[in-house]
């Protein structure tokens, strides 16, 4: 709490009057780590962050240049913080009251701090009596808090947060400030007296300690749950939480995830994170950096036996000159682990209880590990703790990250990879495929989107109308998706229709009519040709809210064991749950083309700062060769999915797919090269109006553009976006367009197996970052033919033309649960693409035997294309 003595800064000691006392909690932990076996002792990280710890780790920080941590996110920070800052303040409702609360967790020096703090201060016009933004330091030393935040207020810095941006403290473990945050702690934020007021519950005469990390250091969390956080009650204004210096480092794999899961950031509501993250370096280089010449770091760590003495009741009891500092890099693991080594045999004994803790010659004793993060390992990361990544920032050598996330109102999870289970012949047989019968939580993650999409970005004006003239207007969609999944149900079980049952007439199929002639179309249901006789929004809604239901029922009685699971149901769940997945990203590309007229952008996602963006994006490298040289090889398309088999019981290992995607069959490919990433809007730009594509017959202007005042744009669903913001995107446009781009430039466009050998080596999958699942609601430059991870990364977030005519491959058999979802467009109209768009759920983009299709001169559907060269 605040000293009695009209202080200069205000700190609140939040740690709960309850709740051990700290030194208590230290000393349980060093008896526990050193109770454990030869090989297997620990001392708590925490015993490294004492006042003097603190100090020694500040040192480190300026006077140890190999560690790069602290350098490289002190660069980002000096080079990007004004646009960090934006990009936080994004999701902030325009017109709103501009007030926000910022927490640091683990804030130590505030060194790199300030940096942030000055920008913010940037951000507010003018000066006031209520600084409209609340800073909150949280850290466990009562003493260093009160003396970085005095300094503060007496720099540049504080100056010109005067009247801005307000400085706090909290004092406690990460724990109880979380819990602060959650249980209301920060509402009525602009004044500490209300503060003050909830304090009553917390401590004011200690100031424990446990695991807080600092902002440049690595100090652990006292214990990991995992928890779902609450919604911070009352007050609305943006909640903005920074964790920098790579802290989570200190976290095992699983706990960081649970950890930022717990974050009491709110879905939809602008809340940000910005996260600092060490990526997987030359292992050289990170030893350096935690082993400098100077031995700055080893006065660091030695300086935790001096605590755990200190926690035992004397800081003698480990002699310094009987232990020495080891640092190594776990390649594997990817993590630093920091460890004392005994350099005798040895017996240390507890003042108080005399217990003797044993050590041998040469005995390792960890007490800090440091976790690095590749691209996959933070992609992982941000997906398990249902966080989005809204923009990365990266230092000039690509050896550290900012990023910074958002919770939003809906993630999709990444897969689970197969499980698998050994008979005692040792014959591996897949226990569950991630492609097998949809879980519930896929259904609620697919019913979440699909709410946003039609109740949140659909306005009521725009029910009746078409976006696209081949399409059936938008009501039909909201009611197509619900009916289609009703009649399967009612076929399955032998179950009466779901009322009311006249929706079937009018909802059951949708329209693809060839683009040439659009009196040609497949069959489809008579739908109401007057605004007056189709059902009214809120009565589908009601019959939605009725088929849902039934698929839960469903879902009950097979737990139950009241009904059996067989292939058959599982295949009926599988399609439906697809159809949906298929039709969401449908309905997508038909609002695109209302954005900025009609169509309501996505809110709950913090919007694109496009500026920003286009700066980052800008400054991508390009591939070191344009193409890469594949085959000759055998590949394999497909798989055995045959429905002669759904009355067994074998459900869960099984994968399902579409029609066309059964048998299984191999495929030889010849020698070709391909290039590294797909056909870009600028360089379809450059080619449509200097290299004389706009006077070729066959190429049309992509329908993903559009003229505005004589100059070309980019459809996004935010609205157009200027030619140079998506230069460097994808191009969206037809197979006709982009194969005739790919002949005058002496290529062509690649067949499905070559295009599928190319992903199979190349495509960095949905926990690689690839840009699928909602990510963004835009495409983004492309990242393959990259110089790590072997050239692997993504396109940019769409499907994939191939030449590959649609038609039937030999033991193709028509689905009999739905005969017309292929066979229907074996029509020579129709082109095999494959792959993933922005908008696609990871279950189609993440299954490589997946095989969609459009028409070759259809220029709505969310398709890209890569040129591929005759060898």
């Amino acid at each position: 709490m605040a000293s009695s003595a009209a202080p200069a800064v205000n700190i609140l000691d939040i740690h709960p009057c309850e709740a051990p006392l700290a030194d208590h909690s230290i000393h349980d932990q060093v008896i526990q780590g050193l109770s454990q076996p030869v090989g297997q002792k620990w001392l708590p990280t925490m015993l490294l962050y004492d006042e003097r710890g603190l100090r020694i780790y500040d040192e480190i920080t300026t006077d140890a240049p190999e560690y790069y941590l602290f350098s490289a996110e002190e660069e980002i920070l000096k080079n990007k913080a004004d646009d960090i800052v934006k990009v936080m303040r994004a999701g902030v409702s325009d017109g709103a009251p501009m007030e926000e609360v910022v927490v640091e967790l683990g804030a130590g020096a505030l060194r790199k701090t300030s940096l942030i703090l000055r920008a913010l201060s940037r951000q507010v016009p003018s000066p006031s009596s209520t600084p409209p933004i609340n800073y909150y330091a949280l850290d466990l030393e009562k003493r260093e808090l009160e003396r970085t935040l005095m300094e503060l207020s007496h720099t540049d810095v504080g100056a010109e947060m005067k009247g801005k941006v307000s400085a706090s403290g909290l004092c406690g473990t990460y724990d109880d400030g979380l819990k602060f945050i959650a249980e209301g702690g920060l509402e009525g934020r602009n004044t500490i007296d209300k503060l003050l007021t909830l304090a009553e519950k917390y401590s004011v005469e200690r100031v424990g300690r446990d695991a807080s990390p600092d902002s440049g250091s690595s100090r652990s969390r006292s214990e990991v749950t995992e928890t779902t956080p609450p919604s911070t009650p009352g007050s609305h204004q943006p909640l903005h939480l920074l964790f920098l210096g790579s802290s989570l480092g200190n976290f095992t794999r699983g706990e960081d995830a649970a950890f930022l899961k717990s974050l009491p950031l709110r879905p939809g509501s602008g809340d940000t994170l910005l996260l600092g993250l060490d990526h997987d370096n030359d292992p050289k280089k990170i030893e350096l950096a935690y082993n400098d010449p100077k031995g700055i770091t080893r006065k660091f760590i030695m300086n935790g036996l001096v605590c755990a003495g200190r926690a035992l009741g004397d800081e003698n009891l480990f002699q310094q000159d009987k232990w020495e500092y080891v640092g190594r890099y776990n390649e594997e693991l990817r993590r630093h682990e920091a460890y004392y080594r005994s350099t005798c045999d040895q017996t240390v004994v507890d003042p108080e209880t005399k217990a003797e803790f044993p050590f041998v010659k040469d005995e390792l004793v960890r007490v800090e590990v440091s976790y690095k993060f590749s691209e996959r390992d933070a992609y992982t990361l941000f997906s398990e703790a249902g966080l989005r990544p809204v923009h990365r920032w990266t230092d000039s050598a690509s050896q550290y990250s900012l990023w910074l996330l958002e919770r939003p109102k809906f993630t999709f999870p990444l897969l689970k990879a197969p499980q698998y289970t050994t008979s005692a012949n040792n014959e591996r047989t897949v226990m569950r495929s991630p492609f097998s019968l949809p879980t519930l939580e896929e259904w609620q993650n697919m019913w979440a989107a699909w709410d946003f999409i039609t109740r949140q970005m659909i306005p009521p004006s725009m029910l009746f109308e078409k976006p696209i003239d081949l399409r059936h207007i938008c009501l039909f969609y909201c009611g197509h998706i619900p009916t289609f999944l009703s009649i399967h149900l009612s076929r399955l079980l032998q179950e009466p229709d779901t009322e009311p049952v006249e929706f079937k007439y009018i909802f059951e199929r949708g329209i693809d009519p060839i683009v040439d002639d659009p009196t040609k179309c497949h069959p489809h249901s008579e739908v109401p040709q007057r605004k007056e006789d189709w059902p009214a929004l809120s009565t589908i809604l009601q019959f939605q809210s009725r088929v849902r239901e039934r698929v839960m029922n469903l879902y009950r009685d097979i737990e139950s064991g009241k009904i059996t699971l067989t292939r058959k149901i599982a295949r009926v769940l599988f399609m439906t749950h697809e159809h949906e997945a298929f039709h969401a990203e449908t309905l997508l590309y038909m609002l695109l083309q209302r954005a900025g007229t009609g169509t309501i952008p996505p809110v709950g996602f913090v919007p694109p700062v496009w500026d920003v963006l286009a700066e980052s994006w800008n400054a991508h490298p390009e591939p070191v060769n344009e193409t890469v040289t594949l085959g000759p090889e055998d590949i394999t398309l497909g798989h055995d999915d045959d429905e002669a088999d759904d009355e067994s019981t074998d459900v869960l290992g099984h994968s399902f797919g579409w029609d066309n995607e059964h048998p299984q069959r191999t495929v030889h490919v010849g020698e070709f090269k391909i290039e590294w990433r797909p056909v870009t809007n600028g360089q379809f730009y450059d080619f449509y109006y200097a290299g004389g594509g706009k006077d070729t017959p066959k190429v049309q202007f992509p329908k993903s553009w559009v003229e505005i005042d004589g100059e070309i744009f980019v459809r996004t669903l935010y609205g157009p976006v200027p030619m140079k913001v998506a230069r460097n995107w994808p191009v969206i446009t037809s197979f006709d367009n982009l194969s005739t781009y790919a002949s005058v430039k002496g290529g062509r466009l690649p067949t499905e197996p070559e295009l599928r050998l190319f992903l199979d080596k190349f495509e960095c999958g949905y926990e690689g970052g690839a840009n699928v699942g909602f990510r963004n609601w835009h495409p983004i430059p492309a990242t393959s033919g990259g110089a790590k991870d072997g050239g692997k990364g993504h396109n940019g977030g769409v499907w994939e033309w191939t030449s590959t005519v649609f038609d039937k491959h030999e033991g193709f058999v028509p689905s009999k649960l739905y005969p017309g979802y292929s066979t229907d467009f074996f029509d020579n109209h129709h082109q095999v693409v494959i792959g993933g768009s922005y908008a696609t759920i990871p279950r189609l983009a993440e299954r490589r035997t997946l095989r969609n299709y459009y028409q070759h001169n259809y220029p709505y559907a969310w398709v890209g294309a890569r040129v591929a060269y005759d060898v």
